[in-house]
């Protein structure tokens, strides 16, 4: 596989992990509200050196688990379950949540940057979620795991979360009274997300039979 479409696998993963207004780029877009697009930038590159190094992780163990096919055909019908659980959760929980508007108001900070790297060193998501799509993309062929891929593919998830965050950052001013902004709108897109990915690990265990 071209490391040109698995750099952009990786982005378009990470892309759509990062979509939901959530504890990070949210926080970027406060930041960028209270101190300017700067700041905002400086914990945003943070985030993205924390996510490369949880994704190169994730990656690994991937390769790991890629060598136990046994464990794998597990793991899937496990998360199928999960996800469809978050999916359902999310959209009846979506179908009950009162409209909040999102407050611009945070602490000011020394340095953004070690502030995005703390906050996104406490956010482990992205290693559960990027080990199994990767199992997940080379289960389709789409990528291996050699060396020069998992690196590109790394870096790819890296400027993908780092493109979620600069939207969030020169976008949110315009868009914070806006309606998907809501929480209630969050946990329709969390729940969006969720049933896409169940719907993709569906299709993989449909493979295998």
């Amino acid at each position: 596989m071209s490391i040109t479409v698995i750099f952009f696998l990786g982005l378009f993963v990470a892309l759509i992990g990062v979509i939901p207004p959530g504890l990070l780029n949210m926080t970027a877009a406060r930041i960028s509200l209270k101190e300017g697009p700067g700041s905002g930038i400086s914990f945003s590159s943070g985030v993205c050196i924390i996510v490369f190094a949880q994704t190169y992780i994730a990656a690994i163990f991937a390769r790991y688990l890629s060598n136990r096919p046994d464990i794998v055909e597990i793991l899937q019908r496990v998360a199928f379950v999960i996800f469809v659980l978050i999916t359902i959760y999310f959209l009846i929980l979506a179908s009950k949540q009162k409209e909040q508007k999102v407050e611009a108001d945070i602490r000011s900070k020394k340095s953004r940057l070690f502030h995005g790297m703390i906050l996104s060193a406490l956010n482990v998501f992205p290693i559960p979620y990027q080990a199994y799509m990767t199992i997940t993309l080379a289960s389709f062929g789409w990528m291996d795991f050699e060396r020069t891929s998992i690196i590109t593919y790394v870096t790819g998830a890296a400027m993908g979360t780092f493109v979620m965050l600069y939207f969030y950052i020169f976008f949110f001013d315009k868009i914070k009274d806006k309606k998907f902004t809501s929480q209630k709108s969050m946990n329709y897109c969390i729940g969006f997300i969720t049933g896409l990915v169940s719907l993709i690990t569906l299709i993989n265990i449909l493979r295998e039979l």
